[in-house]
């Protein structure tokens, strides 16, 4: 009798192979659930902080009209205007006509103010800009011959600045604020020789011969020099006469006034370019016997500043996380 056996199925095997197979889907599956998640609350996280965000927005607007209209409504009553120009004269700061003129207009309009005082504190800049604010200051006088306008200088008063001063009734210094500077500067750089010595070549093409004569790396001719020059004598000569007609017979001149030569506040007020020594709180108490001063300043408000921290701190965060991101990639 032959004895049929069974073959035995060794099971040991499948199970292990359907546990390791339902194992890597248990840990894809839960990556993905993760990750998921993750997401998920990343949404939730910048969608809450985008709501906060405009939330801040909104208030820092309505607190902003508010105050706005707060000061509009409360009149400061009999004042002294003050406003600055700190810093470089150019047609983006502070200094820049578009800040300083609508301020100086808002100053002379109001009838609380008995006079303005124009607070200088500026080694110059662009003389378009220093025209302008100048002109205003000269329009305005003549539109409010009644209000007076003095200007008191700070550390420094001088080229653009000394420019926009000269339209003032008076000028107060410090004895040792720095004034004057009564000329006209273009600088820049020519590398042509060391071109030359490093074999480098400028290729330029220009339509019209003079088109790149400011190129520091092309060399410039004995004509384009003269017409530069001729230029820069005619700002000066425009500086010149805003100074004479601003300082008027109270201007003592020298063979130096004009030179572009700068002077203590002691020795201005000698030479007639400063009228006398004073301050802004000095003036506005035994000048215009009215110690109140609003200052009439264009400045930012609080939503400009807290928009600019807030950018400052994104860009801050910005380059941590590239740096961060270079980091890793590098490594």
């Amino acid at each position: 009798m032959i004895n049929e056996q069974t073959p035995k199925t060794d099971t040991s095997v499948t199970t292990n192979a359907n546990a390791s197979s339902a194992g890597w889907e248990r840990d894809v599956l839960e990556k993905l659930a993760f990750e998921t998640l993750r997401e998920q609350r990343l949404r939730r996280r910048w969608g809450i902080f985008f709501k906060l965000t405009t939330l801040i927005l909104i208030v820092l607007g309505i607190y902003q009209i508010a105050g706005l209209s707060d000061i509009e409504m409360k009149s400061p009553g009999r004042h002294t205007a003050l406003v600055e120009i700190d810093g470089e004269i150019d047609s983006e700061g502070s200094g820049s006509a578009r800040e300083v003129i609508p301020a100086l207009d808002r100053a002379f309009e109001d009838d609380g103010s008995v006079g303005v005082i124009l607070s200088i504190n500026s080694p110059g800049g662009s003389p378009v800009q220093a025209g302008m604010i100048n002109d205003e200051i000269v329009r305005l006088r003549t539109e409010y011959p009644d209000k007076k306008l003095y200007v008191v200088v700070n550390e420094i008063c001088a080229s653009g600045g000394y420019y926009i001063a000269s339209a003032a009734d008076k000028i107060y210094v410090n004895k040792a604020s720095v004034v004057g500077s009564i000329g006209v500067l273009m600088d820049g750089f020519g590398f042509t020789g060391l071109m030359s010595k490093l074999g480098v070549e400028r290729r330029m093409m220009t339509a019209g011969e003079n088109k790149g004569f400011m190129d520091p790396f092309s060399p410039q001719t004995e004509k384009q020099k003269a017409y530069s020059q001729a230029m820069l004598n005619e700002i000066h000569a425009q500086f010149i006469d805003v100074v004479r007609k601003g300082r008027g017979a109270r201007l003592k001149e020298t063979p130096d006034t004009f030179s572009g030569l700068f002077w203590i506040g002691s020795k201005a007020v000698e030479m007639g370019l400063a009228d006398d020594f004073g301050t802004i709180d000095s003036v506005a108490r035994d000048v215009f016997k009215a110690d109140n001063v609003v200052d009439y300043t264009q400045k930012d408000g609080l939503p400009e500043r807290v928009l600019k921290k807030f950018g400052a701190s994104m860009g801050a965060a910005a380059m941590t996380s590239l740096w961060k991101g270079n980091k890793n990639f590098l490594h």
